[in-house]
Formats: C-alpha cells, sequence, structure tokens
C-alpha cells in the first residue's frame, strides 16, 4: 500500500522537549513537482489540503489540482478548502456567522 500525500509529507519539528507535527511543502515538493512559484496563498491553501486530505472530502486529485495551478493558471475545480478559524471584524463578523450557520443546516 503506497502512503497518501498527506502521509508523505508529514513532518516533525522538535523544540526542547516538544514535538510538533506538520505538513512539509518541501516533502510535497518532491510528488508534486516545483512548488517555489506557486503564490503564498496558494502555499496557504496547499498545506491546508494536506492536512485534511482523506480521500473524500480532499482527495489527492484536488492537491495535484491546486499544486499544478501555475501550468494551466486557470481554476476547473473548487478547492476543498476547510479552514480551522476565520478571524473577521465584528461588524462584518457576525453576519458571515449567521450565514455560514444557515448553509451548514441545509
Amino acid at each position: 500500500m503506497s502512503l497518501t500525500l498527506r502521509e508523505a509529507c508529514k513532518d516533525t519539528l522538535q523544540v526542547e522537549n516538544k514535538t510538533y507535527h506538520y505538513y512539509s511543502l518541501a516533502l510535497a515538493a518532491n510528488t508534486l513537482g516545483n512548488l517555489s512559484r506557486l503564490p503564498k496563498s496558494l502555499k496557504v491553501l496547499l498545506e491546508n489540503l494536506l492536512r485534511w486530505q482523506d480521500g473524500d472530502s480532499v482527495t489527492a486529485d484536488d492537491i495535484q489540482a491546486l499544486a499544478g495551478w501555475l501550468k494551466h493558471a486557470h481554476a476547473d475545480r473548487e478547492i476543498a478548502y476547510r479552514p480551522a478559524r476565520v478571524l473577521m471584524q465584528d461588524f462584518t463578523g457576525v453576519p458571515a456567522v449567521v450565514d455560514l450557520a444557515a448553509m451548514r443546516e441545509r
């Protein structure tokens, strides 16, 4: 059984007595090709996709499509983005949260 992109890109960082796990774009580049020219905003989204890859809501095809964005410079699919947090000002954040809650209930 081959490793998923998620498993292949997981790395650790040791700081004093603590170990932190993260998903390395440098390791992802071994499979996906050169990612250095990808805009920083897409690198953040790519790391998010690696973190959430489960084969269902985020697939290897989703990750490869985002990594190959520079080749095509257009979107042919939606990004399977799963944010953990969203920071917004109060006057814009409250209506957005209400809208998101309404969408979730559908």
